[in-house]
């Protein structure tokens, strides 16, 4: 899964790099996508997959909290960007002919570094906040990677500020980017239904289907981790909830965006031929 995950946003990514007509605000962020969720699989991953062939399941205290500050950075940019992209959508249906006006290169630049300056504030609130609590219970941590939750279950001391901090904050970033999505899929459909013609609905929501999937799957798996109340908490449904998010989803994006998107998948078809012909002379 890992390698899959690897190879299709890298490829994404190259795609949309070495392709012109792809270098569109959608595929801007298509990109980013790409490279957090490479960035975010790459942080967890490769330690999931060596405690699973090795007897030593320790990590230091240094690598858990650097394990933790990446995933929470890399977890609420992808959140937030998934907002912006669905932004991206409403002012290219709904306001097609302001378009390039409002989604202009620096906007575009703008709005990517702030998805990213959100994801490293979050982290940096957290990281130290959980940080700071002693540990006195047991040290094994219950989990396949150094979460949040999973940590605040070890100490002794009453955790309850970083709880709040903890909702407050997964309660602000992903209730705020789902309520900027929904708002924004509201208006586009509401525009999509007034076009006359089939053809033209069909492919109006055909630029929107695979964000739409994309979005079901990341939004449904963090709020079921992040906003579920204590005392619904099992240990078991929490890891598998985990490996959705951190390993399934970035591994399906790609794809999802690859069999869905008709310009991604000729350009992907395209660049594939241009290789096998080169290997061939």
């Amino acid at each position: 899964m890992y390698v899959i995950t690897l190879a299709g946003n890298l490829l994404l990514v190259i795609v949309v790099r070495t392709n012109p007509w792809l270098h569109t605000p959608m595929y801007f962020f298509l990109s980013n996508l790409s490279i957090i969720d490479i960035c975010f699989s790459s942080t967890i991953v490769p330690i999931i997959l060596m405690n699973t062939m090795s007897q030593n399941k320790r990590i230091s205290l240094l690598g858990c909290a650097f394990q933790m500050y990446f995933s929470l950075t890399f977890g609420a940019t992808e959140c937030i960007l998934l907002s912006v992209m669905a932004y991206d959508r409403f002012a290219a249906i709904c306001q097609p002919l302001h378009y390039h006006i409002v989604m202009n290169k620096k906007v575009c630049v703008c709005l990517a570094l702030t998805t990213w300056s959100v994801g490293i504030i979050n982290a940096l609130i957290h990281v130290p906040l959980t940080f700071q609590l002693p540990l006195c219970r047991s040290r094994n941590v219950n989990h396949f990677f150094c979460e949040v939750p999973s940590l605040l279950r070890l100490s002794c001391k009453d955790p309850q500020l970083n709880e709040v901090a903890m909702y407050v904050a997964a309660g602000i970033i992903a209730m705020c980017s789902f309520f900027l999505t929904l708002v924004s899929y509201i208006h586009i459909i509401s525009t999509i239904l007034k076009i006359r013609s089939a053809q033209g609905r069909e492919k109006a929501f055909s630029t929107c289907a695979s964000h739409i999937t994309v979005v079901a799957l990341y939004y449904g798996t963090i709020m079921f981790v992040y906003l579920q109340p204590r005392s619904a908490y099992s240990p078991e449904t929490d890891k598998t909830v985990s490996v959705l998010y951190t390993v399934v989803t970035p591994m399906l994006n790609p794809l999802i965006y690859s069999i869905r998107n008709k310009e991604v998948k000729n350009s992907v078809l395209k660049n594939l031929k241009i290789n096998s012909k080169l290997q061939k002379t």
